[in-house]
């Protein structure tokens, strides 16, 4: 008679288990950071901050602008250097603040001769002040979307 009263009770953390025994070992989607943008975030190597960071080219993928917003959150100017397709640019950044290139009306950096295929990646070497150096890979979009078309080096 007892087995029968422990039968449910038993079935019931059976179930339970069974049911929540998935979520204990798989990772939540929510606590995975990722970009949640056109562009790629930087991994953070010295005092700046790359955040958003993408190519708008020409159909022809010989010319690109490259955007992105540059944080810095120190008491003292720094400057990233960005190097793609063997040309080197580089911007100044003020001390706490934030430098846009391409939005807010701020005028991108024009990659000349990147000759990169619409639709992939780009091996983007940067150097912020006096950090280590970083390769990341950085999309290169077109002007198929509405925001974007703006940036579209002139031919």
């Amino acid at each position: 008679m007892n087995t029968r009263r422990l039968a449910p009770a038993a079935l019931a953390v059976a179930l339970l288990v069974g049911m929540t025994g998935c979520s204990m070992v798989s990772p939540q989607a929510t606590t995975i950071a990722y970009s949640a943008a056109d562009g790629v975030n930087i991994p953070d190597s010295g005092p700046l901050k790359v955040r958003n960071a993408l190519f708008v080219a020409d159909e022809s993928g010989e010319n690109a602008n490259f955007l992105a917003a540059i944080v810095n959150d120190t008491d003292t100017a720094a400057t990233l250097g960005v190097t793609a397709g063997g040309v080197e640019k580089t911007v100044r950044v003020p001390a706490r603040a934030t430098v846009s290139l391409g939005f807010d009306g701020a005028k991108p950096l024009l990659f000349e001769g990147l000759d990169a295929a619409l639709g992939t990646n780009v091996d983007v070497t940067f150097r912020s002040g006096d950090g280590d150096t970083v390769v990341y890979s950085v999309p290169v979009l077109d002007g198929t979307l509405p925001y974007l078309k703006e940036f579209v080096p002139a031919s």
